[in-house]
């Protein structure tokens, strides 16, 4: 087993990709342009996490605990914009936010961590 499958953020995060991309498959009304950044920052958030858990320094650890973090910020910012084209449900959006919110503080505890 790799370090990063035995976090709890990643689990978290795998668990939210996994219901994010099962909405975005299924809905067709919203922008292939939002859709594919959407999909491209939440995984990034999951790809970003694993590959700083591998780095040894600390400081390239951070980094790619804040640029996971970023696509984190991304993807609800994203999410906002399919939500003003009312191409997400109020149930849907507030799933994923809070979610997203909540990994959002997991890799800041990870990165105050190093």
């Amino acid at each position: 087993m790799f370090d990063f499958e035995k976090l709890d953020v990643y689990n978290h995060l795998r668990a939210l990709n996994k219901e994010v991309l099962k909405f975005l498959y299924a809905a067709p009304e919203i922008d292939p342009f939002l859709k594919e950044q959407w999909k491209t920052a939440t995984v990034n958030a999951a790809i970003n996490l694993a590959e700083g858990v591998g780095r040894i320094v600390d400081a390239e650890k951070k980094q790619y605990f804040t640029v996971s973090r970023g696509a984190i910020f991304e993807s609800v910012s994203l999410m906002h914009i399919v939500s003003d084209l009312n191409q997400i449900s109020q149930a849907d959006f507030t799933t994923f936010y809070d979610q997203y919110e909540t990994v959002s503080k997991m890799l800041l505890g990870l990165y105050r961590s190093k």
